[in-house]
């Protein structure tokens, strides 16, 4: 029995150290381009957000928004915030509306760490969920029309944290954050993905994602909730499913899906739209992912 163990974790351990050396600089580079915007590209980009306000474009502000909430690298619970003063300021719903879902499903650093993935599968990403924040707003607008959507009663900006003097230091002290926040779901999504690929039989693993088109779909959509718990952490999911045969319609699911309905951001949006509009939020989340990810089966 000793000797199976030992052997098993000797299986094991060679995956995860293969895992890691394929992933660990691009979880680095995700995390310094991810201080570097928030400490000095944060207001400009809000700023930029802001300028739209007065803009005379109607629907077309969904776009911009959209692609100005991934630029964003704020957190749910550090964008509510700012899309709240941005409220109070006379922004649009609909230009709201596709800014934060763009923001939730996608920021600067998880582009970075999708890299790892191929530029197929980053293309899809970027492009899904762009488009998923811009039917967001237009759905705020057509649906809604001059009804209010949000409720951002009680909602203040925070205090920025990067307020030391020195620029390099608000930069380290930024990273540090990022380390400690991502660090340990980054190992246990590497964990994870040797776990898979020692014990999960790839044939089968394919005749499920990839073959079984619409099951998959519907399933890589579904796991997407509870398996999500950080960007960082499915990456080598995410890299190892696509290696044994998940459908690149299958993986999009799942990074739509994943982000929108994060534990941590549920709690949030649930506060700001009311459960009746929380409740509009979930199927439209499930039934953008499972559209998209049959769009890009056909396409790719």
């Amino acid at each position: 029995m000793a000797e199976v163990l030992e052997r098993e974790f000797i299986y094991v351990s060679y995956y995860f150290m293969v895992q890691l050396r394929q992933i660990f600089l691009y979880w680095v580079l995700g995390m310094v381009i991810g201080s570097f915007i928030s400490v000095f590209a944060k207001n400009a980009i809000h700023s930029l957000f802001a300028g739209l306000r007065d803009k005379k474009i109607g629907i077309w502000g969904v776009v911009p928004a959209s692609f100005l909430g991934i630029l964003s690298p704020l957190c749910m619970y550090g964008t509510i915030p700012i899309a709240a003063s941005f409220s109070r300021q006379g922004m649009r719903d609909d230009w709201l509306a596709a800014f934060m879902m763009s923001s939730i499903l996608l920021n600067p650093q998880l582009v970075l760490y999708s890299t790892a993935l191929g530029g197929t599968a980053l293309a899809v990403r970027v492009i899904s969920c762009s488009l998923c924040g811009m039917a967001a707003g237009a759905a705020v607008r057509f649906v809604f029309r001059e009804r209010e959507f949000f409720h951002f009663d009680g909602f203040a900006p925070a205090a920025s944290r990067d307020t030391d003097p020195s620029p390099l230091w608000r930069f380290l002290k930024n990273l540090g954050r990022n380390v400690r926040a991502t660090g340990l779901y980054f190992l246990m999504g590497v964990l994870l993905s040797a776990l898979f690929q020692r014990y999960v039989p790839a044939d089968a693993f394919a005749s499920l994602f990839g073959e079984n088109e619409g099951f998959g779909l519907l399933l890589a959509a579904t796991i997407g909730v509870p398996l999500y718990a950080c960007g960082g952490g499915t990456i080598p999911l995410l890299q190892q499913w696509l290696a044994s045969g998940m459908s690149m319609g299958a993986a999009a699911s799942f990074m739509v899906t994943g982000p929108a309905t994060k534990i941590t951001n549920l709690g949030a949006l649930k506060i700001v739209l009311g459960l009746r509009h929380f409740l509009l939020y979930l199927a439209f989340v499930m039934g953008f992912s499972l559209l998209t990810g049959l769009a890009v089966n056909i396409i790719v």
